[in-house]
C-alpha cells in the first residue's frame, strides 16, 4: 500500500511531546506518593479524587483510538445515524448512577467482583474475574493495534514498532504512578483527542467552502438519514439497535466494568462519583459529535473518489489518517497532532485496562489466599501492571486478524460483557436469586452469546442487512472508474479480504462463497446486529437465573439489604425527602417572642388542642384589661 505522506520535524515534535507528558505524569505521582506503600493507594488513588478529573478520565477510557479512527469511517460508510448511540449514553449514565454505583460505593470494595462473593459465593466471583480478564486483554489488544494502523498509514513507520511503543509507554506510567497517574494522564489525553478532531474538522470546513457544503454533500449522499425505526433485529444499524442494543453494551462498560467502576470508587464521596458520571456524559456527547462531523467531512472530501475503492487504503480504519495527510500535509505539526490524538485515545484505554487487571488480580486472586503485607501487595500490583502490559502487547497480534476495530471491540464487550451484566443485575435487582441460579444463568448466557457472536464471525450477514451506502470512484483517475455500490458489488480485487468484517464479505446474494445457499440459521440467528450480542447474553442470564433460583428454593434466601438495590439509593428519592422536610419546616409557625406556644414537629390534632388557634393574635397575646386600664 502506498504511504500517503510522511512526518516532518514539527509532527514528530508534537507526537514526542504527548509521549513525554504522559510518561512525566507517571514519574511525578511515583515521586509524590513514594511514602505510601499500600496497594489501596496504588490501585484506588487513596479514595481522594474529585469529580472533574474522574469525569474526564471516564470519557477518555473507552473513547479511544477506536473512536478517533473507526467511528468517522463508520459514518462515512453507513451514515450519521451512528450518532443515535448518544441516546444510549444518557440511559447508561442514569442506570449506572441510580442502580449500580450506590451498591458498590456502600460496600467500600476495591474490585467489583468482590461483590459476587458477598452476594453469591466464591466460585461465582472467580468465574466473573476470569471472564473480565479475558475480555479486557482481548479488547486491549485491539486498542493497541488501532493507532498503529494510523502511524503505519501516515508515516510508513513499522507497524509492530508502533504496537510495542504504545504498550511500553502505557506500561511505564501505570507501573510507576498507579491510578492517580492513569486519571491525570487521561485528563491531558482527552484534550489531545478533541484537538486532533477539531484540526481535521476545521480544515475540512475551510477546504469545502463552509459547513453548509458538507451538510449538503452528506444529505445528497444519503448520510443524514437518522430515523430508521425498522424493528428488524437483523438490520445492522437502526434506531432500536443503536439505542436499545447500545444501552446494554455501555451499561456493561460503565455499570460493572472494573476499569470504570474503579474510578467511581476512588472518589472522595458518592456525590463526587455521581457528578463525575454526569460530567462524563457531556464529554461523551462532545466526542461523539466530533466523530460524526469528522465522518461527514470525510465523505464530503471523498464523495467523488473513495480511497478504499481506489485501493489507496487497504482498510476503512485507515481512511481518517489518509484524509489527515491529504488535507493537512502543508501544515507541519497538525498531522502529528491527529496521530497524537489517536495515540492518546489508545494510551488512556490501555492504561485503564492494565490498572484494572492488576486490581482484580490482587483483590480476587491473590489477597484472599495469601497473607501478604500491604507493602508486598503494593509491589505485587506494580509487577502485575508490568506483566499485563507485556501480555496486551502480545494480544495486539490477534487483533490484526479481527477485521474492523469498531465492530470487533463492541462484539467482545457484547459476548462477554453481556452475560456479566446479567449476573450483576441478578444480584442487585433480584433478592431471591441464589448462587445456583446465578452460576447456571452465567454459563448459559455465555454459551448463547458465544454461539451467536462466533457464528456471525464465521458466517457474516449479507450486505442487504448491513446496507452500506454508495461509494463513488467517478472522480478518480482509474482505468476501471465507475460507480461502486457496496450493496450489489464486492470490493475491488486489490483490497484485503480481511479489511473489515462488515463490508468485505463477498456475499452478494444469499449464496455463500462455496456456492451453497445460506441456511435459515445463517440468515436469522447469525445475521443479528452485532449490537444485540450483549442484550442476548444479559437476558439469557436473567431468565435462566430467575427460573433456576425459584426451582431451588431461592424464595427462602435471607439476604442483607445492603447487597441489593434500595429505594433510598435513588437520587430522586433523596431529593424528595429533602424537599418534604424543608416544606414541613417552612409550614411550621415561628415561635412568638413573648409567651410563645411552641409546637412539636408535625401538626397533630393534640397539638392544636394544647396550643389553640395558630393565629398569633390569639395565641401569643394575652388580653388583660387590668394591665391596660387607666386610673382616674
Amino acid at each position: 500500500m502506498p504511504v500517503t505522506g510522511s512526518f516532518v520535524a514539527g509532527d514528530y515534535a508534537v507526537f514526542a511531546l504527548m509521549l513525554a507528558v504522559s510518561a512525566a505524569v507517571g514519574v511525578y505521582f511515583a515521586w509524590a506518593d513514594r511514602g505510601r506503600g499500600s496497594s489501596r493507594d496504588f490501585l484506588m488513588g487513596g479514595r481522594s479524587l474529585t469529580a472533574v478529573p474522574v469525569s474526564l478520565s471516564l470519557t477518555a477510557s473507552f473513547m479511544s483510538a477506536i473512536t478517533v479512527l473507526a467511528s468517522p469511517a463508520e459514518v462515512y460508510r453507513y451514515g450519521a445515524s451512528f450518532g443515535l448511540v448518544g441516546f444510549s449514553y444518557a440511559v447508561t449514565v442514569v442506570v449506572t448512577s441510580e442502580v449500580f454505583l450506590p451498591v458498590f460505593y456502600r460496600l467500600d470494595i476495591s474490585s467489583t467482583y468482590e461483590y459476587l462473593e458477598l452476594r453469591f459465593n466464591r466460585a461465582t466471583r472467580l468465574l466473573g474475574t476470569l471472564l473480565f480478564i479475558v475480555q479486557t486483554i482481548l479488547y486491549t489488544g485491539i486498542v493497541i493495534y488501532a493507532p498503529a494502523l494510523a502511524l503505519n498509514q501516515v508515516t510508513g513507520m513499522d507497524l509492530w514498532g508502533a504496537v510495542i511503543s504504545t504498550g511500553v509507554v502505557c506500561t511505564f506510567y501505570c507501573t510507576m504512578g498507579g491510578l492517580k497517574a492513569v486519571v491525570w494522564t487521561d485528563v491531558f489525553q482527552v484534550g489531545i483527542m478533541l484537538a486532533g478532531f477539531l484540526s481535521v474538522i476545521i480544515r475540512s470546513v475551510l477546504l469545502q467552502g463552509g459547513l453548509a457544503t458538507i451538510i449538503t454533500d452528506s444529505q445528497e449522499g444519503g448520510r443524514l438519514k437518522f430515523w430508521d425505526f425498522d424493528p428488524n433485529p437483523l438490520r445492522r444499524h437502526t434506531f432500536w439497535t443503536l439505542t436499545v442494543g447500545g444501552s446494554f453494551i455501555w451499561v456493561s462498560v460503565y455499570g460493572i466494568n472494573q476499569a470504570q467502576v474503579q474510578r467511581y470508587l476512588s472518589c472522595r464521596s458518592i456525590t463526587h462519583a455521581r457528578v463525575s458520571l454526569y460530567l462524563n456524559l457531556l464529554g461523551l456527547w462532545s466526542i461523539l459529535l466530533c466523530s460524526v462531523l469528522a465522518g461527514l467531512c470525510l465523505y464530503s472530501v471523498y464523495k467523488s473518489c473513495d480511497p478504499w475503492s481506489a485501493g489507496l487504503v487497504t482498510a476503512p480504519d485507515q481512511l481518517m489518517p489518509h484524509l489527515v495527510m491529504d488535507i493537512l500535509r502543508d501544515y507541519p505539526g497538525l498531522p502529528g497532532l491527529f496521530v497524537a490524538a489517536a495515540y492518546s485515545g489508545s494510551l488512556s484505554t490501555v492504561s485503564s485496562s492494565i490498572n484494572a487487571l492488576a486490581a482484580v488480580t490482587v483483590e480476587d486472586l491473590i489477597k484472599p489466599y495469601t497473607g501478604m503485607s500491604e507493602k508486598h501487595l503494593s509491589w505485587t500490583s506494580k509487577g502485575l501492571s508490568f506483566m499485563y502490559g507485556a501480555l496486551c502487547i502480545g494480544m495486539a497480534g490477534l487483533a490484526s486478524l479481527m477485521g474492523g476495530v469498531l465492530q470487533a471491540a463492541i462484539s467482545i464487550f457484547g459476548i462477554i460483557g453481556g452475560p456479566l451484566l446479567g449476573l450483576f443485575t441478578l444480584g442487585i435487582l433480584f433478592p431471591f436469586v441464589n448462587s445456583k441460579g446465578a452460576l447456571t444463568g452465567l454459563v448459559c448466557g455465555l454459551v448463547v452469546a458465544l454461539w451467536v457472536g462466533v457464528g456471525a464471525q464465521i458466517h457474516p450477514p449479507p450486505p442487504e442487512m448491513s446496507r452500506p451506502l454508495e461509494l463513488s470512484t467517478l472522480g478518480c483517475d482509474l482505468s476501471t472508474a465507475g460507480r461502486l455500490n457496496w450493496s450489489t458489488a464486492a470490493p475491488p480485487a486489490g483490497m484485503s479480504s480481511t479489511a473489515t468484517i462488515t463490508t468485505t464479505t463477498t456475499n452478494t446474494t444469499t449464496p455463500r462463497e462455496d456456492g451453497n445457499a445460506r441456511s435459515s440459521l445463517e440468515d436469522s440467528w447469525y445475521s443479528l446486529s452485532y449490537l444485540y450480542f450483549g442484550p442476548i447474553g444479559t437476558v439469557t442470564v436473567i431468565c435462566v437465573g430467575v427460573v433456576v433460583s425459584l426451582l431451588t428454593g431461592g424464595t427462602e434466601l435471607e439476604l442483607e439489604s445492603r447487597l441489593t438495590w434500595m429505594r433510598e439509593d435513588m437520587t430522586s428519592h433523596r431529593l424528595f425527602n429533602r424537599l418534604r422536610e424543608k416544606s414541613s419546616r417552612d409550614l411550621r409557625p415561628p415561635p412568638s417572642q413573648v409567651g410563645a406556644c411552641r409546637r412539636e414537629p408535625g401538626f397533630a390534632r393534640d397539638d392544636e388542642k394544647k396550643c389553640g388557634n395558630s393565629n398569633p393574635a390569639f395565641c401569643d397575646v394575652e388580653l388583660d384589661l387590668t394591665k391596660g386600664s387607666n386610673t382616674t
